[in-house]
């Protein structure tokens, strides 16, 4: 057995889950709202219009990778598909590169069927967003369907069953998105003056939704609303070379979560 394999079995897996459906009619209900918004106020660019809509993406999207991603771990656990599967020749690294690519690209083709049904939807009836605010969109949307989905990786590790996933999926959601505003503003808060840039760099990194949301929003041309604090960001991710260093940075944050994720496996699978 090899990567391939597992990732098939893991697409094969996937689009029997019912969940995966009901996240995929709940996802392209969200992105048909995109054009309601649009229609509103035609967006072109970074505006308050857009923002609504990065918030929608924000809001959803990580919660279905998070809650897919660490059931799809438990279940062999709980099924005891994990323990058939120790006993064949099969690479720890194997299995859980293999589980990611797989949920990859389940996640990856319910995003885009969301976004293919708003693209034609709104070109049928003229409403349509800019392609180039679209694929913004749908960067946004990748980026954190893959920094979610290795978080979800550590996560169905160390659950030992869906309850605890569940529990431990929505706690870093709620950290991660809706909490974070009130975190950042609290720890920054007790810091002295001139650490404040640096510990919101430090912040920044170790949140994916942050650092996905402020790549795109710069990229929309909105840099000047993050306020001075994030003047840094705006000119690095401007740069020609940001785009570079930005998938270098997520790729580092993939590493280390699968790593630690194949770390742990590896354990338990050695302690049988």
């Amino acid at each position: 057995m090899n990567v391939l394999t597992i990732a098939l079995r893991e697409v094969k897996v996937g689009f029997r889950n019912p969940w995966a459906y009901s996240f995929m009619a709940l996802f392209s209900l969200f992105s048909l709202s995109l054009l309601l918004i649009n229609a509103q106020s035609f967006v072109q660019g970074y505006s308050s219009s857009t923002s609504s809509m990065l918030n929608l993406i924000l809001y959803l999207l990580p919660l279905m990778t998070l809650l897919l991603g660490s059931f799809s771990l438990t279940a062999e656990k709980e099924e005891g598909s994990w323990q058939l599967l120790s006993t064949y020749p099969l690479a720890t690294f194997a299995f859980i590169a293999g589980k990611y690519t797989g949920l990859t690209v389940v996640m990856l083709t319910i995003v885009a069927f969301g976004y293919g049904l708003t693209g034609v939807v709104g070109a049928l009836t003229g409403r349509g967003l800019q392609p180039a605010t679209l694929g913004l969109f749908f960067a946004f949307s990748t980026g954190l369907v893959l920094l979610f989905l290795a978080i979800a990786l550590v996560l169905g590790t160390f659950a030992k069953n869906r309850w605890q996933a569940l529990t431990a999926g929505v706690a870093v959601w709620f950290f991660a998105v809706i909490g974070w505003p009130t975190l950042l503003i609290a720890v920054l808060g007790q810091l002295p003056y001139v650490w404040i840039k640096s510990a919101l760099v430090v912040l920044t990194f170790l949140n994916p939704a942050e650092l996905v949301r402020l790549f795109v929003v710069v990229k929309l041309g909105g840099g000047a609303a993050l306020g001075p604090e994030y003047y840094e960001w705006v000119r690095w991710i401007g740069r020609p070379e940001g785009s570079l260093v930005f998938m270098g940075l997520c790729l580092v944050w993939i590493a280390v979560c699968a790593g630690l994720a194949n770390w742990i496996w590896e354990r338990g699978r050695s302690r049988g």
